[in-house]
């Protein structure tokens, strides 16, 4: 199982990206229902899978959120979910479209 670590500066996310290998972003509203069923998703997709993956509170963390819009170039959506490896963005969705298979079928790609 693996866990979520959840960044709170731009200075942990550009440590988490610069990571070799696969890794989840996840960038999740804590007021907001759809954001909770994502989070949910990734939850169950992280039970079964050993991935390193990483949360961004876009309320709380405002800054480094912003950060991961203008890095990548992908508008800011939220809730939102990157797929990264080596660096660079290789898939992302959001909203209802985080599901469980969805992120499965991302990471096996």
């Amino acid at each position: 199982m693996a866990s979520l670590t959840q960044l709170h500066s731009i200075e942990q996310l550009e440590e988490f990206v610069k990571q070799p290998g696969k890794r989840l972003l996840f960038k999740h509203s804590t007021i907001c229902p759809i954001s909770s069923a994502a989070h949910d998703e990734l939850t169950a997709f992280l039970a079964e899978h050993e991935i390193p993956a990483a949360v961004v509170w876009v309320r709380e963390d405002r800054p480094v959120s912003n950060h991961i819009a203008e890095r990548f170039g992908i508008q800011h959506e939220s809730p939102q979910i990157f797929l990264l490896e080596d660096g660079s963005v290789k898939w992302h969705t959001s909203h209802w479209k985080i599901t469980k298979q969805a992120i499965a079928e991302a990471v096996q790609a």
